[in-house]
């Protein structure tokens, strides 16, 4: 039966910055590249401002294994996330390293069912900026006026508001939502996007949120608003097909100069 998640449940926050010894030695060279990137994923959302203090949170698959997550311990910000202190769990939301951190519980409950139920997928980003709780709220949804918007007609997911996700129940609802799908709106609640690379991911956010700003500055909440330029659903289409063709590659080839980009910006995540 399902159950409600409390924080005891996957672990005790923990405030403190603790410095984390010898990780990189006791996992594979895979796992340590993916700690790395999703490190470098959480110093970039810090630095766009998608961070919601620390509530917010970013998976990734560990390598080889359908049933393993990194994740974010609870309680460091995330430009205090590093390759090592990113926690591992299994999708029952059992601790799997030797760390004094626990998960957020909300977040086990989100990425661990998108993880379970999608295996095309190896990283999930979770957010509650100020555009996407907008857009979350709103009838209409997000609406295909602009180019970023477009790439997902037809293509993103809406999830019905069930309060703080902590109900183990709503894995199942929230997988029914999203389907195929690679993005999620979450209703009166944020954005979400499921990359089949961490580098996807992040491109996916990105659009998203720039899609999300443009429609509030369009004050936009009606596809029959006489001030819109609403392009037809045959060139949203079109223009969406072309946009996932292109994004086949092209997350991979940029993702390493935004890495570099932390580097400089926010060196020491790769600790």
């Amino acid at each position: 039966m399902a159950t409600q998640m409390k924080s005891d449940d996957i672990g005790r926050a923990n405030g403190d910055l603790v410095e984390l010894i010898g990780v990189k030695d006791r996992v594979s060279p895979e796992e340590w590249e993916v700690r790395v990137n999703l490190a470098a994923c959480y110093r970039l959302v810090f630095h766009y401002g998608w961070h919601h203090l620390n509530l917010n949170h970013i998976s990734a698959r560990v390598p080889g294994r359908d049933d393993q997550i990194l994740i974010n311990p609870y309680g460091p910000m995330f430009n205090e996330i590093t390759a090592s202190n990113l926690v591992k769990i299994d999708l029952d939301g059992n601790v799997l390293d030797d760390t004094p951190y626990g998960i957020n519980a909300a977040g086990y409950t989100i990425h661990s069912a998108i993880h379970a139920a999608r295996h095309d997928v190896d990283c999930v980003l979770h957010t509650h900026t100020e555009p996407g709780l907008a857009v979350s709220s709103l009838k209409c949804g997000l609406l295909p006026i602009n180019q970023d918007a477009v790439r997902f007609y037809n293509r993103i997911g809406y999830h019905d508001y069930e309060g703080v996700s902590l109900e183990l129940g709503e894995r199942e609802r929230l997988v029914a939502s999203i389907g195929d799908h690679r993005a999620l709106i979450l209703r009166n609640h944020g954005l979400l996007t499921a990359g089949r690379s961490i580098a996807e991911a992040f491109a996916l956010m990105y659009h998203l949120e720039k899609a999300c700003v443009a429609q509030i500055m369009a004050n936009a909440r009606s596809a029959d608003d006489p001030h819109i330029i609403m392009p037809s659903p045959e060139l949203c289409e079109h223009s969406a097909q072309q946009a996932w063709s292109i994004n086949n590659n092209s997350e991979d080839v940029r993702w390493p100069a935004l890495v570099r980009w932390m580097d400089r910006e926010s060196p020491g995540f790769r600790n």
